[in-house]
């Protein structure tokens, strides 16, 4: 046997760029993590577990997936890396092994009033260029079809600097498919005038009733007042139709008031500027309040609501409009679709094709394409962000992935199973932060953080398989088989709230009495129309107070304490000790220290390079300056008790010196919402989204209501948490509370007294109620998917 051919038969040693089959931490410290240290397998499914605020997000968001991202952006130019966001490298030792990471998260969508689940996912951009190529009557280029872009017409003298100079007259014009009335919205904005003014008094008397506008007022009540436009001892009502139009509607212009120069403006425009132009979200309540008081919407009359010009609506394929296509239920469009056949667009409508089937496959196909993305959940918005994934062809990818079960039905957890584990089998590595018992049991490998939360947490607990997490006894593993039981006896109603004739989004005409003084849930799959019930049809206001999904705006000068407002007693408490202002008390105002403004920290901005946080010298890290951190209470200066944990806090001021009864409530709602672990001044941007939601709760119980709607409250909540959350929704209904809860997590439908079940399908499949009753008669019968499944989760 020759030498060459006894080597080629024996088997050769494994090359060495197939050694690198780890990503290997070392020494990770972002937010809670001590030194943690952890080798995950690549092209492998690997699940997260460990109680809420234990250290998961921040090893596999802010550790791996941000170095990651911050070495891609290194290999860009220093020109373009300008341009981009500027990445500071995560506070741990090693990171080896990195591969490209997609951080498919739970981030809203913008809520930009011109985005839509179409053009976030480039699948109405797509039907543009269908609808310019095959639409008749042919009315432009895709722009044409675009409600984001304007019709623009253009004429004049153009000089050529060429050889001699010389003017060239030119034309210029762009067809857009814009709606000129409500600028691509869909609806159109009307000021109720009366909430603005009382037209039976004059300006002197005191005509407005807008917020902060008071008779004294330099640049709103006297501008109006002294303006030489109005007379303002006339009632408003009795003013010439001059003296009105000039009251409500005129240009900018400038005059003169007591020698000082300034800008006098109609009261819509004023108001439009200083009121609407503003987030909403981010107005205090009473300025929302009169917001929502003054401003009403209606769908727009020149486009009916579809955003587009009528030329754009005109042009058909096959007897449908581009409007009519953004309106269809997505697995109606995809069947219209599928049934096109144009050789000349052919590679498109593969595209086209694709991404529609993608919607369908991920469980989104009872969207369609003209909802406006703000309004899309959490758990839906991760979905839309996905699509974009299923079909790319990019192998050896890290895919990290936040809950992607948040807002699926149990019915719909195994497709996103399947999901996940094709990704994994494409040769990807797969990175899974989860609570849901399903998932955890597909993984190949599963990395436990704990043993607590917040500075109880942040360490590594078990590493492993998910049998070997049984068998670990740690939090997870303890509970990972729980099972909530059906109550003994459920609470009788005290009375009801009728619904009739709901028709909001897919409802059909839903009628049905949500049962009071009890604890109801409303279940059914995603898209079966549970939100547009409850949020859409029980009436909001008096009595009602609702906990939604909608994130919380915080900066990092924002932390628990400033948002819960619990901030304010305690500054009331320590001026009252110290006989001093409270403002002195406040990182934001007075007491701030003057090197970094009440930061802590002081910024270095590097331009393209990764900016420097340190830590300020003068206040190391306090917030506040030294004559401030003088003042005590209960042995303690503001700066000790903000960075106390909320359990330790609600001792110091639950009882002596430190007493403060305002404070104390606010603490013991953000205990009994799981969030003990939490310290008072920790910024809002360091907390998870389940952190979030459960602080907004804390917040909202303080609120005088008899009703309360919780959307999934069980979001972000380990499953140890899920018992101590059923026990402070008994705690509620007991007080006499009336608590409706929209949610999937089947320990909270067994939990229930009354289950309301919406479907039978989504989108134009669901919108009845299929179900009403207790809980037993729901595992008795099992005459919905939600019956078959809570029957399965308890065992029957």
């Amino acid at each position: 046997m020759s030498r060459a051919a006894r080597t080629a038969t024996e088997p050769s040693a494994p090359h060495v760029a197939d050694s690198h089959d780890l990503i290997r931490v070392q020494g990770a410290r972002e937010n809670n993590l001590k030194d943690v240290s952890v080798e995950i397998p690549k092209r492998r499914l690997t699940v997260f577990t460990g109680v809420s605020g234990s250290g998961k997000s921040s090893l596999v968001f802010d550790t791996i997936a941000a170095e990651s991202q911050r070495l891609i952006n290194e290999t860009y130019s220093a020109f373009v890396q300008g341009f981009m966001p500027t990445l500071a490298r995560p506070e741990v030792d090693v990171l080896d092994g990195l591969t490209t990471a997609i951080i498919v998260d739970q981030q809203r969508m913008g809520a930009d009033p011109r985005s839509t689940v179409g053009t976030a996912t480039d699948a109405n951009a797509m039907l543009r260029i269908l609808f310019s190529r095959l639409g008749t009557p042919h009315i432009g280029p895709p722009s044409a079809y675009a409600f984001n872009v304007p019709s623009v017409r253009a004429s004049g003298a153009i000089t050529v600097e060429k050889g001699a100079k010389k003017a060239v007259k030119a034309t210029y014009s762009r067809t857009g498919g814009m709606c000129p009335r409500c600028e691509g919205r869909g609806t159109v904005s009307d000021i109720d005038l009366t909430q603005l003014y009382d037209d039976s008094k004059s300006i002197s008397e005191g005509a407005f009733t807008i917020p902060g506008w008071k008779s004294d007022s330099f640049w709103t009540v006297r501008l109006y007042a002294e303006s030489g436009f109005l007379d303002p001892d006339k009632p408003i009502r009795d003013f010439s139709e001059k003296e009105m139009r000039d009251f409500l509607h005129r240009e900018p212009t400038k005059v003169k008031v007591e020698g000082v120069n300034l800008t006098y403006e109609g009261l819509i425009p004023k108001i439009q500027k200083s009121f609407l132009s503003k987030d909403r979200e981010a107005m205090q309540p009473h300025i929302r309040a009169f917001v929502d008081r003054a401003v009403t919407f209606t769908t727009c009359p020149g486009c009916d609501g579809t955003r587009l010009t009528e030329a754009a609506r005109s042009s058909k394929v096959k007897g449908v409009g581009i409007a009519d296509a953004c309106a269809m239920q997505i697995s109606d469009l995809a069947e219209w679709v599928g049934g096109l056949d144009e050789p000349s667009v052919a590679p498109l409508l593969a595209k086209l094709r694709h991404t529609l089937d993608s919607f369908v496959e991920i469980g989104l196909g009872y969207l369609a394409l003209d909802r406006p993305s703000g309004t899309l959940s959490g758990g839906e918005a991760q979905r839309v962000k996905m699509i974009r994934h299923l079909g790319s062809s990019l192998t050896d990818v890290t895919y990290v992935f936040d809950e992607p079960t948040v807002g699926l039905h149990p019915h719909d957890i195994q497709r996103m199973n399947d999901l996940l584990l094709r990704l994994r089998d494409k040769g990807n590595t797969v990175l899974v932060v989860e609570h849901k018992p399903e998932v955890i049991a597909i993984a190949d490998h599963v990395v436990d953080l704990g043993p607590g939360a917040g500075t109880g947490g942040g360490e590594v607990v078990y590493e492993g398989t998910v049998e070997g997490l049984r068998a670990a006894r740690t939090v997870t593993g303890r509970h990972l088989d729980d099972r909530a039981a059906l109550k003994k006896a459920v609470r009788e109603p005290t009375g009801a709230l009728e619904i009739r004739g709901a028709t909001a989004n897919n409802l059909r005409n839903v009628d049905v009495d949500i049962p009071l003084g009890v604890l109801t849930v409303v279940t059914g799959v995603a898209g079966s129309g549970k939100s547009s019930l409850i949020h859409g049809s029980v009436p909001a206001g008096a009595g009602v107070v609702s906990v939604d999904q909608s994130p919380i705006k915080g900066s990092r000068r924002s932390n628990p304490a400033t948002y819960t407002g619990l901030l304010d007693p305690i500054r009331k408490a320590f001026a009252k000790a110290n006989g001093v202002k409270p403002a002195l008390f406040s990182a934001n105002s007075e007491g701030a220290c003057p090197t970094c403004n009440g930061a802590g920290v002081v910024y270095t901005d590097l331009a393209m390079m990764a900016g420097v946080a340190t830590t300020c010298e003068d206040c190391e890290g306090k917030r506040f300056q030294a004559s401030v951190l003088e003042h005590h209470l209960g042995g303690r200066d503001i700066s000790e008790v903000l960075s106390m944990p909320v359990a330790q806090a609600e001792e110091f001021f639950g009882a002596g010196e430190a007493h403060t009864p305002a404070a104390h409530r606010i603490l013991q709602r953000m205990a009994d919402v799981g969030l003990g672990y939490l310290t008072l001044g920790q910024p809002l941007t360091t907390l998870s989204g389940g952190e979030r939601q459960r602080l907004k709760l804390a917040t909202h119980m303080g609120e005088k209501g008899g009703v309360y709607v919780l959307d999934e409250p069980t979001t972000g909540l380990h499953l140890a948490d899920v018992e101590q959350l059923l026990g402070l929704l008994d705690r509620l209904v007991d007080s006499g509370k009336s608590v409706i809860v929209i949610e999937h997590h089947q320990a909270v439908m067994a939990h229930a007294d009354w289950i309301i079940d919406l479907g039978p399908g989504a989108g134009h499949d669901g919108g009845r109620v299929v179900y009403e009753g207790t809980p037993a008669d729901l595992v008795a019968t099992r005459p919905t998917l939600t019956g078959e499944h809570l029957a399965a989760y308890l065992g029957h």
